[in-house]
Order: structure tokens, then C-alpha cells, then sequence
């Protein structure tokens, strides 16, 4: 099969597949067209790829791969040319159903890795825990740096200072590294989450669990957060009140798929809070979890500093291109055969829980009943 790499959109650093990984599909059968410029973003060149095996083409030649591989939605896509072709990405259908019957319309056969099952099996190339790993990182230390006092406690001949108080809302996987960054620069953390399964979790990473009574349960959702009752949601907001009263830095991580991000930060929250406190929402591109916060952008409010960034996985290329770029391997070992041809099993959940459209129909269930 010929795989084609596609350079993403200007706002996208990341790449698909870097030269290491373009190495091991060859071995695998493939040959590999890679877009000429496709990993300069992420700090990987053209010679790169060339030595590793790929043939570098234009933007116009790239369309004859049989698969293409990217992040976000290819821009200026000739769709009409690309009838029996596969696309593999992060397309969020759910939120673009039109795109996704046009590509149904063409003939185009889409894999959404967001819209993976969050299985076991599917750990090898789940990409929004890959990425939300990077994310919840890179919170942190936007935070910190942001942020105009210190994260740790100091005890000096001049006085001590206290540690900041951090306030985690979403336990995931994003949410549970940024408990262990805050941890590990010293601050005191507290955290919010639906699920009372990831108490321990929390627990185990020094962060203090904050518990509300009669959350949904998320055992049906695959493994997705679920939409909370409206008594859930006032017994919620009045801890989470009492807890931002006294945080410093908080780190935002609530989404659910196809709906708008829950808004837990309410402006009587934010009011209540101290000038140079610092908001992270990673939840941002789907309406963010405060009420102020506006994606790609950083507002101050009442000398409060909201930064909202859905991407933060991106300002890490090199490494967020590499975990991205395993995941799409494992995923493209289950959707071929061994000797490198497509071999498409409808019975596996995984393959039918990704595909968005084949055969000229949209497939997704969850997408076709938007």
C-alpha cells in the first residue's frame, strides 16, 4: 500500500509520521510519499525523511497515495479525486457532519482515531490520551511561567513563601499529569472529577480528591465522560466555589464528545479569586469549562489571566509527533494485512468504532444520528 504523510494546516505543528516511524512502515510493505515541508514544524527535514526511505512529492502529487495520514482536516482537499481513498486523522465528525457526508459522497473511507472505543486493547493507538498526556503537561508550565509567584514552598533568611494551590477540574489523563507536573514543582493540589473510580488515582499522586455525591454513571459511555444531572451539577459547582476561592492556578480539562464543554467556572468563581491567578482551560475549542474563556486566545479578567488552548500538545512537536505517529502505526497494523494491503474487518470493534464513512454512506452510528 502506498501511504501518503500530508503537511498539516500552519497552525499545526505537529506531523503524522517522523522519519523513525517511516523506517518501520517500510519494513512493513509500504512505500511512503511524504509532502515536501510535512515535518519542518516539528523540527524533522525533507533529507530526513529521504534518508529514512520516503519519497518526498508536491502538494498536487501527494492525492495518489492509496492512504493518507494526518491530524487535523487537510486543507484545500481535492475530495472529488479521491474516491477509494483512506483518510486517517482526528476529525472530530462529531462536530463536522456535513464534511463527513461529503466525504461519504466521494467515496472516501475516513478513520477518526478520536473516535477510538477507549478499550484495553485500543491503549497501543489511542491519540487523544497520547496527546492529552502532553497537554496536561504543558498546562503546568504555561501556568507556572505565567503565574507572578512561586509554585513551591520556600522557607528563606527574608520570610517564607507558601506553596500556590492548584485546582484540577477533570481527572483524565490529561488532568492526572497535570496533578503530577503541579506535584513534582511543589505545589498542593486538589482535584474534581465525575468519577469516583479515579479517587486512588488521585490519592496516589499526593493531589487531594474532592468528592460529590450521585454522579452519573460513566460504565455505558466506552470509557467517555457523560452529561450530569442538574443536582449533580449545583452540588458540583458549589464545591468546586468553595475550592476556587483559594486556588491559584486552574487547570480545566472537562469535555464531552459531540456536546459543548461543560461550564463549571462561573463569573461568580472567577470573581472570587485572587489578581494574578492563573486558568488553564484545555477544553477550550469546544466553548471551554469558564465562562470567559475564548479559544486560541488569553484574556485577563479582573487581573485574573485565562488562557484557552485546546492544542497545547502541539507547542511539543517533536515528541507529541512521535506518540502520534505509534498510534497511527498500530492502527494501521489492524486495518492491513501482512503483506501490507488493506484488509478492513467489519467485526472489530475498533475498525468499526473509527470509521466514519466507506462505501459512499456514512457508517459512525453516533455521527449518522446527530
Amino acid at each position: 500500500m502506498t501511504i501518503g504523510v500530508l503537511k498539516e494546516p500552519t497552525s499545526e505543528a505537529r506531523v503524522s509520521v517522523l522519519p523513525e516511524a517511516v523506517i518501520a512502515l517500510i519494513k512493513t510493505g509500504h512505500r511512503v510519499l511524504v509532502e515536501q515541508g510535512a515535518g519542518e514544524a516539528a523540527f524533522a527535514s525533507d533529507d530526513e525523511y529521504q534518508k529514512a526511505g520516503a519519497e518526498l512529492v508536491t502538494r498536487e502529487e501527494i492525492w495518489q497515495a492509496d492512504c493518507l495520514l494526518g491530524i487535523q482536516h487537510p486543507e484545500n482537499m481535492p475530495i472529488g479525486q479521491l474516491n477509494e481513498k483512506i483518510l486517517i486523522g482526528i476529525y472530530q465528525p462529531l462536530f463536522q457532519k456535513i464534511l463527513m457526508e461529503q466525504w461519504a459522497s466521494a467515496g472516501i473511507t475516513s478513520f477518526s482515531l478520536d473516535m477510538l472505543p477507549r478499550t484495553t486493547r485500543a491503549q497501543s493507538m489511542d491519540v487523544l490520551s497520547s496527546q492529552a498526556n502532553i497537554a496536561g503537561y504543558k498546562s503546568v508550565l504555561l501556568a507556572a511561567a505565567t503565574y507572578p509567584r512561586y509554585f513551591p514552598l520556600f522557607m528563606t533568611a527574608a520570610g517564607s513563601i507558601a506553596p500556590a494551590r492548584v485546582l484540577v477540574l477533570g481527572a483524565g489523563v490529561a488532568g492526572l499529569q497535570a496533578i503530577a507536573t503541579a506535584r513534582r514543582l511543589g505545589a498542593v493540589v486538589e482535584v474534581f472529577d465525575t468519577r469516583p473510580a479515579v479517587k486512588e488515582e488521585v490519592k496516589s499522586l499526593g493531589a487531594k480528591f474532592i468528592e460529590v455525591e450521585g454522579a452519573a454513571d460513566p460504565g455505558q459511555a466506552g470509557g467517555y465522560a457523560v452529561e450530569q444531572t442538574d443536582e449533580f451539577k449545583r452540588r458540583q459547582q458549589q464545591k468546586i466555589a468553595e475550592s476556587i476561592a483559594k486556588a491559584d492556578i486552574v487547570i480545566t480539562t472537562a469535555q464531552i464528545p459531540g456536546k459543548a464543554a461543560p461550564v463549571l467556572v462561573l463569573d461568580s468563581m472567577l470573581d472570587a479569586m485572587r489578581e494574578g491567578s492563573v486558568i488553564v482551560d484545555l477544553a477550550a475549542a469546544t466553548g471551554g469549562n469558564t465562562t470567559k474563556t475564548e479559544n486560541n486566545k488569553t484574556i485577563r479578567y479582573k487581573g485574573l489571566t485565562i488562557i484557552g488552548n485546546s492544542n497545547l500538545a502541539a507547542t511539543l512537536p517533536s515528541d507529541a509527533s512521535k506518540l502520534y505517529g505509534k498510534n497511527i502505526r498500530q492502527f494501521l497494523a489492524l486495518i492491513t494485512s501482512d503483506a501490507g494491503s488493506i484488509k478492513l474487518n467489519w467485526e472489530d470493534d475498533l475498525v468499526k468504532g473509527a470509521c466514519i464513512t466507506h462505501g459512499k454512506v456514512l457508517v459512525h452510528e453516533r455521527v449518522k444520528t446527530l
